[in-house]
């Protein structure tokens, strides 16, 4: 655990603070969007939009003209401007960019943001190539610049809670983590997957592995298990199973199970309680307490949290104030790295050769 934490805080906690905003206390954040290709690119450019009283959208560029033509002049990009990546790069006063690449493109987009001296939102998963993905949020943090990671997960009334609730010691020892997060792709989602050599499991993948490494940190082992249902060659049903030195943990992911969104769940037990989300994103918990804490009792208690509309809004309300300095990122250049190795690693791929 010590030298766990040592490796961690040498990578994350030095970060210097992030970049100083030159606007004034009512100037919205002028941000643009590289890439329509990711599944999440049209809800993030809809919360950008949608929060104009903090971000003012500069324009969207995507190489690919038959993606670009697909989108312009739809919601939610009817209006925006469209700009190649130069342009877009150089408009006065851009203050971040929002990555929505395809997997393959996506580290090195970022760190050309990066290097332009822009803060980045970039979308899970963050690319193939671990070493690549080292360096370039490693490099974010040395110039002093804010790399948001697109796990919306992380901005989840649930997830908070549950956060808040192991930081604070109510669930005891973490024993145990059971994870499933699938779904029936269409075929669109089949050929995506189908084109990653790490399946279903690098493509939804990191938003479970994301919060388990929040809660437990790095894991000493991963295992990873493909069993494809069909023989066209994709990786559509995945098994993960993460080891620590007091707690195992279990990752499903399923892309061929037509009830994936209401069985998704994420599970929790330890020494002295028990958190369960289920399904993932609806705000149900259950949570088992062997002592009250606060005002929930011992014993179990379902509890019904209210989930604001906006998916992606809580992503972007923080990545304002941190883009103002009126904090820092809670996810540091460490924990990214850990995430993305391990995933990679739950995944079925090599780390050392991407």
């Amino acid at each position: 655990m010590k030298r766990r934490a040592f490796i961690l805080n040498s990578l994350g906690a030095i970060a210097a603070a992030p970049g100083i905003f030159a606007g004034g206390p009512g100037d919205r954040i002028r941000i643009g969007q590289i890439g329509v290709f990711h599944a999440h690119a049209s809800g993030k450019m809809d919360a950008m939009r949608r929060l104009a009283d903090r971000f003012d959208v500069v324009g969207v560029t995507e190489r690919d003209a038959s993606l670009r033509d697909a989108v312009t002049g739809k919601a939610p990009y009817l209006g925006v401007r469209v700009l190649s990546e130069e342009e877009l790069l150089a408009s006065p006063g851009l203050a971040a960019v929002a990555v929505e690449t395809r997997v393959e493109d996506s580290t090195a987009t970022a760190l050309r943001c990066i290097r332009a001296g822009k803060h980045v939102h970039l979308d899970k998963p963050g690319g193939l190539d671990h070493a690549s993905f080292k360096a370039m949020r490693i490099e974010a943090e040395r110039r002093g610049l804010t790399v948001q990671m697109g796990y919306m997960l992380r901005y989840n009334p649930a997830f908070e809670f549950l956060f808040q609730a192991a930081r604070d010691g109510w669930l005891g020892e973490i024993t145990e983590i059971d994870v499933a997060m699938g779904k029936l792709a269409d075929p669109d989602t089949r050929q995506t997957i189908g084109a990653l050599r790490g399946g279903g499991m690098f493509e939804l993948g990191g938003h479970m592995i994301d919060a388990v490494v929040t809660l437990l940190g790095k894991p000493s082992s991963v295992q990873s298990h493909s069993t494809p249902t069909t023989g066209d060659g994709v990786k559509d049903n995945q098994l993960a199973v993460l080891q620590y030195p007091k707690a195992t943990v279990t990752l499903r992911c399923n892309h061929a199970d037509p009830f994936g969104g209401p069985r998704r769940r994420f599970a929790v037990a330890g020494t002295k309680g028990m958190f369960e989300i289920r399904p993932m994103e609806s705000g149900n918990v259950t949570l088992g307490l062997t002592e009250a804490h606060g005002k929930w009792s011992k014993g179990v208690n379902q509890i019904q949290l209210t989930v604001p509309p906006g998916r992606y809004d809580g992503e972007f309300i923080d990545l304002a104030k941190i883009i103002r300095g009126e904090k820092s990122l809670a996810w540091t250049a460490g924990h990214d790295i850990t995430v993305h190795e391990t995933l990679l690693l739950a995944a079925g791929l090599d780390v050392g050769s991407g």
